[in-house]
């Protein structure tokens, strides 16, 4: 596959055309995980969501959950260099919304942390287990 500038192409169709059914059922997904990022509990079923979701991304699991025939797989190049928008875009977002300054580089904080460790868990799908 050619080179991407964002994650939207691996939701394409083989040929680039986009799928729109693809992409409205993982859309619902994406904003599911923006939400469990910031109130779901670190526990053994966070964990093993985690994993899944990178599966997801991956040659074992990409477009099985939604019978897709998009590329078969995320590189984890890509999906790492997603979380720079996924992070960045957010302190505009809580500037907006009234909160103080100290509020809003507390909570940019937490999201970039968080942001962060969710990726790296991610990143154990395409590791063996020796190298995880």
């Amino acid at each position: 596959m050619a080179e991407h500038p964002h994650l939207a192409a691996y939701s394409a169709h083989p040929d680039g055309r986009p799928d729109p059914r693809y992409s409205a059922a993982s859309k619902p997904r994406f904003v599911q995980w923006i939400t469990d990022v910031c109130t779901r509990p670190y526990d053994r079923n966070w964990l093993d969501h985690q994993h899944e979701i990178g599966l997801r991304h991956t040659r074992t699991a990409k477009n099985r959950t939604d019978g897709a025939d998009a590329p078969d797989d995320i590189p984890l190049r890509h999906l790492l260099a997603f979380t720079a928008p996924v992070i960045l875009t957010t302190k505009p977002f809580l500037h907006g919304h009234g909160h103080s300054q100290d509020e809003v580089e507390r909570m940019y904080a937490a999201w970039t942390k968080a942001v962060l460790l969710h990726a790296t868990l991610w990143a154990r799908a395409y590791t063996g287990p020796d190298d995880w």
